[in-house]
């Protein structure tokens, strides 16, 4: 696809380069030509009024002296012959041929003549004995002056809209081909068994739909096929009570053949069955590493507990509010954990502070990290810095009353932290760092751009109303 966008954009863009091009070159070469002539016309227009005053010889040369504009020789005068035994006058270089010349007189109208080198303007004009001519010489090289740049412009014009529409096609290639291929990839990796493969919902509107549908469809096959191990797992258990029957039955049996060809299988059975629960729970905790490593969409899970916690917000008389929760947000966390460090910092909210005091939930989404807020408009905590010692279990028993050792567990599975600070509603700030790639250190320059970022927003959100 890449490629084949690149080859539409270079005959596209070649055919439009041509089509303006080639006509414009056409129009360069004829304005240089147009030019040439209209400065021989303008000599000859210098001569043509000495010529209507007198024909001397003496006064024509000095006129064809003071026309000339470049290089001499160039302005010839041809005057016919006065009387009956007058003799035609040939005033300067003479080029054309004399019947051009006569042709001219004749005609009563400038003319160009070829000749060799360039071309000749033959400009009549009337005097007492007839019709004079004037001769301006015009060489090739003035017929083309300027026209080889006008030529070399144009191209490297082309040349630059061509490259320009070929580094445009193949940038819009890469951005439509990379989110096919990664998901494309994750179709084959997710068909050859990792059930925690997943992709990023990003590219054009059609390839992040198709990411999110497929990111969906391998979370049902993971809770399918978890569906599937807990009810193999439950009639496995289910048969152990009949097979307890049936092995006590087959001990009283006697010492027959008969009764030891029963216990024999009896008890084979029974160790079938015991497999069968061992492996179930083998692949459960299979699944649930999957689903751990697959992560979930935190603005999904965000919306859903706001949900839950909106209601009692609205009994409380709570103003509630959430930004950045409208599109899908990927986070490698699983989606319980997620929901239970959700539950356990808007709890705080609720038993922390007296009702009426507004919340909020921020999301924002970058290249390397996701960071959730949640604020409040309470009093806020006086030694941030202590809760969160305490919340790794430095005094007592280790709880800090605000259930921040979830959120910690789950921040730092992925690398991140946990701060707590002063929020823009006056309150307690609670800010989760969940790193997506488990390598950048919270804390770092990015990092404080973001939660600059964030606050800016949170600002400007507030300022407008909930």
């Amino acid at each position: 696809m890449r490629w084949a966008l690149v080859k539409v954009a270079l005959a596209v863009t070649t055919m439009v380069v041509v089509a303006f091009a080639v006509p414009l070159g056409l129009v360069v070469k004829e304005l240089a030509r147009d030019r040439a002539y209209q400065s021989a016309e303008r000599q000859a227009a210098t001569v043509g009024p000495v010529l209507a005053i007198t024909t001397d010889r003496t006064q024509l040369e000095r006129a064809v002296a003071s026309a000339e504009t470049g290089p001499g020789g160039r302005i010839g005068v041809h005057v016919p012959a006065g009387g009956k035994n007058g003799t035609p006058a040939e005033i300067g270089s003479r080029r054309a041929a004399q019947r051009d010349v006569e042709a001219a007189a004749k005609l009563g109208r400038a003319s160009i003549s070829p000749v060799r080198g360039g071309s000749s303007l033959l400009q009549p004009t009337a005097v007492a004995s007839g019709i004079a001519v004037v001769e301006v010489f015009v060489p090739d090289a003035a017929l083309t002056n300027g026209v080889a740049t006008s030529w070399v412009v144009l191209a490297g014009v082309g040349l630059a809209l061509v490259i320009g529409s070929v580094a445009i096609a193949d940038r819009l290639g890469t951005r439509m081909v990379r989110p096919a291929e990664r998901l494309a990839g994750a179709a084959h990796d997710l068909g050859t068994g990792k059930l925690g493969v997943r992709v990023p919902e990003d590219g054009p509107k059609e390839l992040r739909s198709a990411a999110s549908a497929f990111n969906s469809m391998a979370d049902q096959v993971v809770q399918l096929l978890a569906n599937e191990r807990e009810m193999a797992a439950d009639l496995s258990h289910r048969l152990r009570t009949p097979l307890t029957v049936l092995r006590l039955n087959a001990a009283s049996l006697g010492e027959t053949p008969a009764a030891e060809q029963t216990r024999a299988a009896v008890a084979q059975l029974e160790r079938e069955v015991d497999q069968i629960i061992r492996t179930a729970r083998e692949q459960k905790a299979q699944s649930r590493q999957a689903a751990a490593a697959a992560g979930c969409d935190a603005a999904e899970v965000i919306r859903e507990r706001m949900g839950f916690w909106s209601a009692l917000a609205e009994d409380e008389g709570r103003t509630v509010r959430t930004a950045g929760a409208d599109r899908p947000v990927r986070v490698p966390v699983a989606r319980p954990e997620l929901a239970a460090a959700l539950d356990a910092m808007l709890g705080n909210v609720f038993r922390h502070t007296p009702e009426g005091t507004a919340f909020a939930v921020d999301v924002h989404n970058a290249e390397d990290a996701v960071i959730v807020l949640v604020s409040d408009a309470g009093g806020g905590i006086a030694d941030p810095d202590e809760a969160l010692r305490r919340g790794h279990g430095g005094g007592g028993d280790g709880s800090t009353g605000l259930g921040l050792d979830i959120v910690r567990r789950l921040a730092e599975s992925t690398g991140g932290d946990v701060r707590i600070g002063r929020s823009v509603l006056g309150g307690t700030e609670v800010r989760v760092w969940l790193a997506l790639d488990g390598r950048r250190a919270p804390g770092t320059r990015r990092g404080h751009r973001l939660r600059r970022t964030l606050v800016g927003r949170r600002r400007r959100t507030a300022s407008t109303g909930s």
